[in-house]
């Protein structure tokens, strides 16, 4: 069983409602004031089961029910948004209207290339050749738009005429519907919001990219507010999961009303941000489209618009990405900036309308829904590797995505490539098979990143370490974490880097040149030499460390410190490596034999004093091999 979900269009008092009634015995106009009216105001919802062999595996429609009237246009846009087909709605007995029009270019430009027409009202005909006319000119109507092949059917809800035929043109069109592209990424735009008394928020629409379940955590977008799926219902029956492509009413726990209006975005935590900047291409639409004399009205830069995006509404500012004026019938590269934040994905469509007079202006589908800057314009235009960025995103597979946005972003991390680039898991997989061959690009230790960008931060790296060499010679290298630090790098990205170069190596907390090697001068040599057989001269009478440091420098003392060419056991003893090694060993014996050691037995046992017996033994059990009980010394 598949769920579907088809939104009425057309002219105020055509029927959509009458019919949608007649179809399946639901009234979708619930508000008071629509029934005193007599006419839709606002997003009305009802379902039927389509026919079938098997009465449990019958596909289920849901039908969004939307307004008519020109008032209200703006309510019909929060019902149109990722339907799967359109039942455009003409009466007979008037013909196509100003609405009919403007509705169909909506569904045009929102891409929606799927429907059926009504043609409403035929027992209300003059005459019997009246609705062949009037199938000629709606036919005429829809060449150039997508619904140029739909089935136009003619029908009398009154009457009951026709419903049949009409119900079995639309399972026709549905069954050449693919397939729905989930990607395990449940997105619910809010269509609807109200409480129920004893259960609290509830938000309904049309439920894409997968699967819900009761107890599942969801956020609330753009303000990624927490929520737990309280109960799901799909068509007025309670459900443990609500599956993608159907209604879905969502009772949720942890926000409320207000903070889940009409807008709003339902989705996997953490699969979406909240942006003020949208990177769009738009279509704008000209006079045969809309019925209206929009073809005298371009859009403008730094003109305010009204944007229509899934249910949500906002205030924006165009910003043209190439000259300063769109005219109707073309397309253009736009960045708008939104009023207040909103939440949207790659290839999301939208509707784009003036504020005054209340004209539709054009469409389009979002391309980057997450930019990262405002772009510079110089002499009316962007710089060309933008739109080059973008075409790539929008036309490109997704390995050329990719690279697009490897020129936006330095470095992206495999794992957040569904989140940042809307890469389903396939995609993911074709994107990196593709790479691997591409020398432009590398993925190394789950970073992926331009060879360009690889290369730059090598090059950074290498004058940061050049310098550093030289102000120190004898410093082994620059700790890890300042120069990751000094070339903008996460942790994982440094050692990506590192695995990247030739030129840099890493040994523990450090980070030098290849090239780079300590290496003591003549006269340093000979102090370092004389030093030591010093040192070795009286193993246990060595000169105290700033004896040592006065005759080798400070530099040169360090550097034989982290060579273990001397091992300094206190602030001011140090030992000669094999010194020091003997004396651990013999300790080691001493306490195996006795179960003790004391500092005195070690003096006696090197011939040597106090002062270096305690240093050893409290380096000793600083180091884990002994620890003090009382005087003595046992092993750790």
């Amino acid at each position: 069983m598949r769920h579907y979900t088809i939104a009425t269009a057309g002219h105020v008092d055509h029927g959509k409602s009458t019919l949608v009634r007649a179809l399946t015995g639901i009234n979708p106009d619930r508000l008071a004031e629509e029934q005193r009216r007599e006419m839709t105001i606002d997003l009305g919802f009802a379902y039927m089961a389509l026919p079938g062999k098997n009465p449990a595996d019958k596909d289920i429609v849901g039908i969004i029910d939307v307004p008519g009237h020109i008032d209200f246009i703006e309510n019909m846009l929060a019902g149109v948004g990722g339907i799967d087909a359109a039942m455009l709605v003409i009466a007979a007995d008037e013909g196509p209207m100003p609405q009919t029009r403007e509705h169909l270019a909506i569904l045009d430009l929102l891409h929606v290339s799927r429907g059926i027409v009504a043609l409403t009202k035929i027992d209300l005909a003059p005459d019997p050749d009246w609705v062949p006319l009037i199938t000629e000119d709606v036919r005429a109507l829809l060449a150039r738009t997508p619904l140029r092949d739909a089935p136009i059917v003619p029908v009398s809800a009154r009457n009951r005429t026709n419903l049949d035929t009409m119900v079995a043109a639309l399972q026709s069109v549905l069954l050449t519907l693919p397939a729905l592209a989930v990607d395990g990424r449940p997105r619910l735009a809010i269509d609807r919001s109200f409480t129920i008394a004893g259960f609290g928020t509830v938000v309904t629409g049309t439920l894409a990219g997968g699967s819900l379940h009761v107890g599942d955590e969801v956020e609330i977008f753009p303000a990624a507010l927490g929520a737990r799926v309280r109960g799901l219902q799909t068509h007025g029956k309670n459900q443990e999961r609500a599956q993608s492509g159907s209604r879905v009413a969502v009772n949720l726990t942890g926000v409320s009303v207000d903070q889940a209006r009409r807008g709003c975005v339902l989705a996997a935590p953490g699969s979406m941000r909240a942006t003020t900047l949208i990177d769009v291409q738009v279509e704008l639409r000209d006079y045969m489209a809309t019925g209206r004399k929009s073809s005298v009205v371009t859009l403008r830069h730094n003109q305010q618009v009204k944007l229509f995006l899934g249910a949500a509404e906002s205030l924006a500012t165009v910003k043209l990405l190439d000259g300063n004026e769109v005219q109707p019938g073309t397309t253009a590269w736009v960045q708008f900036e939104m009023a207040s934040p909103i939440a949207c994905a790659r290839g999301d469509r939208f509707i784009v309308r003036l504020p005054s007079p209340s004209i539709t202006l054009g469409g389009g589908q979002v391309v980057d829904p997450n930019p990262s800057l405002r772009y510079r314009r110089r002499a009316g235009h962007v710089d060309a590797v933008v739109t080059e960025r973008l075409d790539a995103v929008l036309r490109g597979t997704p390995a050329d995505r990719l690279r697009a946005a490897l020129h936006q972003e330095a470095f992206i991390a495999k794992s957040n490539l569904t989140d940042k680039l809307g890469f389903s898991d396939a995609e993911t997989d074709e994107a990196l098979a593709n790479i691997r061959d591409d020398t432009s690009v590398h993925e190394i230790l789950g970073f992926v990143a331009l060879t360009t960008t690889w290369e730059t931060r090598n090059s950074q790296s290498i004058q940061w370490l050049t310098s550093f060499h030289r102000a120190q010679p004898l410093v082994e290298g620059m700790p890890r974490d300042t120069l990751r630090s000094r070339i903008g790098l996460s942790p994982g990205e440094f050692a990506a880097l590192i695995k990247f170069s030739a030129d840099l190596v890493a040994e523990g907390d450090y980070v030098r040149l290849a090239t780079h090697a300590v290496a003591f001068s003549l006269d340093q040599s000979g102090a370092v030499t004389h030093l030591i057989q010093a040192m070795r001269a009286t193993p246990w009478a060595t000169p105290p460390v700033k004896d040592c440091v006065a005759q080798v420098s400070q530099p040169v003392f360090d550097v034989l410190i982290r060579r273990r060419q001397l091992i300094q056991t206190g602030t001011d003893v140090v030992f000669l490596p094999e010194t020091y090694d003997a004396a651990v060993r013999s300790i080691r014996e001493v306490i195996g034999e006795n179960g003790r050691i004391t500092a005195a037995g070690v003096r006696d046992a090197f011939g040597t004093s106090r002062k270096y017996a305690l240093a050893l033994l409290e380096h000793l059990d600083a180091v884990g091999i002994t620890r003090r009980v009382g005087d003595a010394r046992v092993l750790k």
